[in-house]
C-alpha cells in the first residue's frame, strides 16, 4: 500500500531519509524546548512555564491553556510584533457583548500550511484536473486562498465556489466546468450529489470544516464511487492538522508541528486508544503558537500503526463535545430522508423547529427526533435558495 504523502511531506520538512517514532518524538522536544524557551524571553502570556523539559511525558504536568484564555488573552500569546502578523482569524461570539477569539498567523505559518494542504490534497488531486473549492475566500491568506494555491502547487486548477452561492450557481460550476475533485464541508456536498443525481462530474472529495455523520457519509461515498478523505484542522492548529490517507483508517497527523494528547474530563492524560478530548501543543507555529490548548473535541489517538506504514499518529473521527455534538446526530437521521437537500435546525420552547428544502415529492417525516417533538417547515427545492449554514452546523436556540 501506498505510505501516506504526509509521512513523506515531515521526512521533506524535517531532512530526514527515514521517519521513525523515535526521531518524530525528538523533533517534538527539541520544538518544544525552543518554544518554551522563545516564551522565557517574550514574558508574555506563558512566561511562568519552565523554559526546559527533559521528555515529552513533563508537558502533561503543564497547565491547559482554555478558550476562554483564548478570547481574553489571546493578545498577550502572540511572540511577534504586529508588523510581522501576516493574517488574524477571528471567531465571533454567539453574544452581542462577547469576546472575539483572534488567533494570528505569521507569513511563514500561512506557507507551511500550503504546503501541508499541498501534502494532504495530492492524495486525492492529480495533476490537469479541477477541484471545487467550497470554503471561505476572504482576501490574501484566506483558507480558499490557501487551498487554491495548493491545488495550483499540484498542476490543478481550482475553482473559487467559496461559500454563499446560490445552489443554482454550484450546479453551474459543476454542469459547466466539471470538477473531478471537491473540497469543502460534508452536507453541502451531499446536497449537491443529490440535486445533481447520477449527472456529476465529481469523483473525489475531501471534506472538512463540519462533523460528517456515518450515514452522510456512506451515502456521499456511494454517490462518488470512492473512499472520502475527512480532514481535521482549526484555527488554532493553523487550519490544518491531520488528514486522511489511502488506508482510510483515521487521519494523520502534523506530529512535527502539533504534539496531540487525550485526556479524560478531569483533564488526565488516558491510555491511547482511549477516547476523551483532544489538546494540541502547536509547536511549530512562529506567531501564535499554543500549549496544552483544550480543544474542545472528541476523538481518540488510533493504536496501531496505519496499515498504509507510516509512524505519523492518527486521529480517529473528530465530533465536538456536549451539545454542539446534537448537530451531529440530527444530521444523520434526518438526512436518512433521501429527498431532503438540505436544512436548518432550532429549537424553541422544547420543539425543534426544521426548516429546508425538498427535491420531489414530500416524504413522510418523523413527529419525534432526538426525543423532542418536531415542527417541520420544507419547502420545494428551488435553485436561487443557498445552502442553509455558511459555516458549523448548529442547533439554534430559537
Amino acid at each position: 500500500m501506498k505510505l501516506s504523502a504526509l509521512d513523506l511531506w515531515v521526512r521533506e520538512q524535517e531532512g530526514l531519509d527515514v521517519l521513525t517514532r523515535e526521531e518524530l518524538e525528538g523533533i517534538q522536544l527539541k520544538k518544544l524546548n525552543r518554544l518554551l524557551e522563545r516564551e522565557k524571553k517574550r514574558g508574555g502570556f506563558y512566561q511562568d512555564l519552565p523554559g526546559h523539559l527533559s521528555d515529552l511525558s513533563e508537558l502533561s504536568g503543564l497547565p491547559f491553556t482554555t478558550e476562554a484564555d483564548l478570547k481574553e488573552q489571546g493578545h498577550r500569546m502572540v511572540l511577534l510584533s504586529q508588523s510581522k502578523v501576516d493574517r488574524i482569524r477571528t471567531e465571533e461570539t454567539s453574544g452581542t457583548t462577547g469576546q472575539a477569539k483572534r488567533v494570528y498567523y505569521s507569513a511563514a505559518d500561512n506557507e507551511r500550511t500550503i504546503s501541508f494542504f499541498a501534502a494532504g490534497l495530492s492524495e486525492l488531486v492529480h495533476p490537469g484536473e479541477k477541484t471545487m473549492i467550497c470554503m471561505p475566500f476572504t482576501g490574501p491568506g484566506g483558507l480558499g486562498e490557501l487551498i487554491a494555491e495548493a491545488i495550483r502547487r499540484l498542476g490543478a486548477e481550482p475553482l473559487q465556489a467559496g461559500i454563499g452561492k446560490s445552489y443554482g450557481e454550484l450546479l453551474f460550476i459543476l454542469r459547466e466546468k466539471h470538477p473531478e475533485t471537491f473540497v469543502g464541508m460534508p452536507v453541502p456536498l451531499l446536497s449537491l450529489l443529490r440535486l445533481r443525481g447520477g449527472k456529476c462530474s465529481l469523483r473525489r472529495a475531501l471534506v472538512s470544516a463540519d462533523a460528517c455523520p456515518g450515514t452522510v457519509m456512506a451515502e456521499i461515498e456511494t454517490r462518488l464511487g470512492s473512499r472520502l478523505y475527512p480532514h481535521y484542522g482549526s484555527r488554532e492548529t493553523g487550519l490544518g492538522g491531520a488528514v486522511t490517507c489511502p488506508a482510510f483508517s483515521g487521519m494523520h497527523l502534523r506530529e512535527n508541528d502539533i504534539i496531540a494528547e487525550i485526556v479524560d474530563e478531569s483533564g488526565r492524560p488516558v491510555p491511547k486508544g482511549q477516547w476523551g478530548e483532544l489538546v494540541i501543543t502547536t509547536v511549530q507555529a512562529d506567531a501564535m503558537p499554543l500549549i496544552r490548548y483544550r480543544t474542545g473535541d472528541y476523538t481518540r489517538l488510533m493504536p496501531e500503526i496505519c496499515p498504509c506504514g507510516s509512524v505519523l499518529a492518527r486521529l480517529d473521527r473528530v465530533v465536538r463535545m456536549g451539545r454542539k455534538s446534537r448537530m451531529e446526530q440530527l444530521d444523520s437521521l434526518v438526512f436518512a430522508v433521501p429527498e431532503i437537500v438540505d436544512y436548518r435546525a432550532g429549537f424553541k420552547g422544547g420543539v425543534l423547529h426544521l426548516e429546508g428544502y425538498v427535491a420531489g415529492s414530500l416524504p413522510d417525516l418523523p413527529a419525534e427526533l432526538l426525543g423532542y417533538p418536531v415542527l417541520w417547515n420544507l419547502s420545494p427545492f428551488s435553485e436561487e435558495v443557498q445552502p442553509c449554514y455558511m459555516a458549523k452546523r448548529s442547533i439554534i436556540q430559537v
